[in-house]
């Protein structure tokens, strides 16, 4: 059991509950702290049984956290539930946790030994980040020595498209002076890193790709993700299917769009997604981003076994959340994914002609 996980949750559905602004606020901050804990919460009991102080974490979600210890459940919180107007809205939330994993249990994954499945010392590069071109909050430059300081020798920058005006995506006159300073930097890291240019597209309703052939031809690497309908019961299989069928594609990128305790995002027969991605050699994302977790270790499996290729990637907008890709690795381990299956796991000279072939 992911015991951080499920006592981040309870202390987010308290939160839910609560009458008073400030009041939610402290037990959110309290279910962040929990969830982004290194160790599992059982090393933080003390000898006397107490548990030793956690920034942001209060008297009360102290005794939240000591109750599932003890016993598995916190009274505390399904009285607070029970004594509010929100008890089906919390249950709602609940259903939408499945297979998010806590830092704590992340690290845990990444140390435990598995045969065949993708390390951490495989992992050459991130092929999802965003700058301060679109919405991100680092500079290119920054990006690289954050990279560099990982140890990868490559990355792909993908600021959102012109389609995604809420992310401030950029234009097309915009990315021809971007790529052009990508160029300086290759130039002067040359031999050290290589920054790819980039994109993440989105993907319309109808599958289509918000961005032109011609366009998409002055990229080398292309993630399209869906930003639409993420809350529709509807079925979409026909527009993930026609959008990793769409010219120009690399990587379905965060293909449900699910978001923790807010919303499943898309309803799709993966089967034939994965399908139609294999034949198409087109990557599946596992965004390691900790709110998306999308494809989970569970669809991993699935797409693992139609015969995907997969991007492993942190979907970073600070040089601080690059280790979000390791997020990613961890579920790319419970799944079984071997490296060779990881496009990230290349090496450039491999990868950049890999890119190159899609037509």
């Amino acid at each position: 059991m992911d015991t951080n996980a499920l006592v981040s949750g309870l202390l987010r559905d308290l939160s839910a509950v609560q009458s008073e602004r400030q009041s939610s606020l402290g037990y959110e901050r309290a279910a962040n702290a929990v969830f982004n804990l290194e160790r599992p919460l059982e090393s933080h009991v003390e000898a006397d049984g107490a548990l030793r102080k956690i920034p942001n974490v209060g008297p009360k979600s102290e005794r939240v956290a000591l109750e599932v210890l003890r016993t598995g459940s916190s009274p505390f919180v399904d009285e607070a539930i029970r004594a509010s107007a929100r008890a089906a809205d919390v249950e709602k939330s609940r259903s939408l946790r499945a297979n998010f994993m806590s830092r704590a249990r992340v690290l845990e994954t990444l140390a435990t030994p598995a045969p065949g499945a993708i390390a951490t010392a495989d992992y050459r590069g991130d092929l999802q980040m965003h700058s301060t071109w679109s919405d991100g909050r680092q500079t290119i430059e920054d990006i690289i020595e954050a990279a560099l300081a990982r140890g990868y020798a490559f990355c792909g920058l993908t600021d959102h498209s012109y389609g995604l005006r809420i992310a401030r995506g950029v234009s097309m006159a915009d990315l021809a002076e971007q790529h052009r300073e990508i160029d300086g930097l290759n130039e002067r890291y040359e031999g050290r890193f290589r920054l790819i240019k980039g994109i993440e597209a989105n993907i319309g309703a109808d599958g289509s790709i918000d961005m032109t052939p011609e366009e998409l031809a002055h990229l080398e690497l292309v993630v399209a993700a869906p930003h639409s309908g993420l809350r529709s019961p509807e079925d979409q299989t026909a527009r993930m299917v026609a959008a990793v069928r769409a010219r120009g594609v690399h990587v379905l990128g965060h293909p449900r769009g699910r978001q923790y305790s807010t919303r499943a995002g898309i309803q799709a027969d993966w089967s034939q997604v994965f399908a139609a991605a294999a034949a198409a050699n087109v990557a599946i994302e596992i965004d390691g981003d900790p709110w998306r977790q999308d494809v989970d270790f569970e669809l991993a499996r699935a797409a693992l076994q139609a015969g995907c290729l997969f991007a492993l990637d942190s979907d970073a907008h600070s040089p601080p959340e690059l280790r979000n890709a390791e997020i990613a690795v961890a579920h790319a381990r419970l799944a079984g994914i071997p490296r060779d299956r990881v496009i990230n796991c290349w090496p450039t000279d491999r990868l950049i002609p890999w890119l190159a072939e899609r037509p």
